[in-house]
């Protein structure tokens, strides 16, 4: 049975008995007697499932079950546990638990209820894929909602789609910020409307100022003829203003006019003309920090910011990495005409694993470059590239014989901040927060490691290329 099982028990006799059982009934078996050590196995291991104790020495079961959920929450795991301590495991479900089984545990029941959850997430995967079919040509293309993160960004698009409220999308690049304005928009009364994009960032001031309100002939060196704006050809619709935090301020002033008169102008022409479009505008910026530094409007935020959605990360709301990867290997073995069933365990394991500094943009490109390179009907793991498949030499720093304490304490630091900066996106005042340390803090470590010279590169390059232990 291709089903990888991990169980953790400080008891060697029962750990063996368990083991032995589970191999029996035909699973492939992992072992741990601490849990630190079942945290390494699932790092490197494609884990179905984890069989756990509930009291152990060091961590516990509902510690462990969190740490492993933040590494592959699609990890289906199951806590051992005494009479006394049900209540406890019962919690343990809220957290993500399967199930749980109370001590001396009867190996029947154990069978029943292993089959039962392997059952389930088939049909679970199964029950998704049929959605997603029904469902794809009644939904805005590419918008996974299985995460309660994103289950709450639909929630609040689809609310304010109906209103004439302006909506301000924030999240990092790759996200999805134009899906969600789509999504308003589509979902709401505007739908039979235009909806019309301006990316600001991709035109300098004078000709953005002109793609927003227009211009008459003749009102600048080149205007050979009359050109309706941005605003103009969104009448009734939604206009979309992607990445608003790089309009220069002279435009934010006119900008926050039409938000505030409902008027504006073509360039030279005195005729107002009514703005009845709706605005949503997005950013990967945080605006409010450009606010301290007097490069955006705090009035102009305001108006835009009525209804305010952040989308997660990806690698905040990995529950939607398995859907999100059915999506496009049928998309793109569609498109390049190939006969691809699905992925492997371990690919997807590995995909799971990642931290996607690049978002949904990222995964959608690694699908569609594995789609092509794949030589069968499943995606395997040596499909995908190289550089999710790295890992960390077994042999760490920190856990070498021959270094001193010194100097596994330094090895182990260099890793946590490369870890964080890597998960980050190499931002580095996000990168100092998920440390808990201060931003100052952290460009001392850097500096005192010599590690400036490397943000840009992976925190495996940099252990192999530095690592003297």
């Amino acid at each position: 049975m291709d089903y990888t099982i991990l169980v953790v028990e400080d008891e060697p006799v029962q750990l063996e008995s368990l083991a032995g059982f589970l191999k029996k009934k035909g699973y492939r078996v992992l072992m741990a007697g601490h849990p630190e050590n079942a945290l390494c196995i699932v790092r490197d291991n494609a884990v179905d499932m984890v069989l756990s104790d509930f009291k152990m020495p060091g961590m516990s079961g509902v510690k462990l079950l969190e740490a492993i959920k933040e590494i592959n929450p699609s990890i289906q795991v199951i806590i051992m546990t005494a009479y006394g301590t049900v209540e406890s495991a019962t919690d343990a479900m809220k957290l993500g638990a399967a199930d749980y089984i109370t001590k001396p545990i009867d190996l029947y029941r154990l069978d029943v209820l292993i089959r039962n959850i392997v059952e389930r997430k088939q049909l679970v995967s199964e029950n998704r894929l049929l959605r997603q079919q029904l469902s794809e040509h009644f939904r805005v293309d590419g918008i996974i909602s299985e995460s309660p993160g994103m289950s709450r960004v639909l929630n609040v698009a689809g609310r304010v789609s109906d209103s004439n409220a302006s909506v301000l999308i924030t999240g990092e690049t790759g996200t999805g910020k134009e899906l969600i304005a789509r999504s308003v928009h589509f979902s709401g009364s505007r739908s039979d409307k235009p909806f019309v994009t301006v990316n600001c960032a991709a035109l300098p001031e004078n000709l953005l100022e002109s793609e927003l309100f227009g211009h008459e002939k003749g009102a600048f060196t080149g205007a050979d003829r009359q050109r309706k704006g941005r605003f103009e050809t969104a009448e009734g619709g939604t206009l979309f203003i992607d990445e608003v935090g790089e309009i220069p301020l002279s435009l934010q002033v006119k900008l926050l006019r039409v938000l505030q008169e409902k008027t504006y102008e073509r360039i030279g022409s005195n005729t107002p003309l009514q703005a009845n479009a709706r605005i949503v505008a997005a950013t990967n910026r945080d605006l409010e920090a450009m606010i301290s530094e007097g490069t955006f409007r705090q009035d102009l935020f305001y108006r835009l910011n009525v209804v305010s959605i952040r989308i997660p990360p990806l690698r905040e709301r990995r529950k939607d990495i398995p859907p999100l990867v059915e999506l496009f290997v049928r998309r793109f073995a569609s498109e390049n005409n190939k006969r691809i069933a699905g992925i492997s365990k371990e690919a997807m394991d590995t995909l799971m694993k990642y931290s996607y500094p690049g978002n949904v943009r990222e995964l959608e490109n690694i699908i569609q470059q594995s789609v092509v390179l794949s030589r069968g009907e499943t995606i395997m793991r040596e499909d995908i590239p190289a550089r999710l498949n790295e890992r960390a030499p077994k042999d760490n720093p920190w856990q070498s014989v021959e270094a001193s304490f010194t100097e596994k304490v330094e090895a182990f630091e260099q890793s946590l901040i490369l870890d964080a900066l890597r998960e980050t996106g190499h931002v580095q005042t996000r990168a100092a927060e998920r440390l808990g340390i201060g931003e100052r803090h952290l460009r001392y470590k850097l500096k005192k490691y010599g590690m400036k010279q490397v943000l840009g590169r992976s925190a495996i390059d940099y252990m192999v290329e530095t690592t003297t232990i």
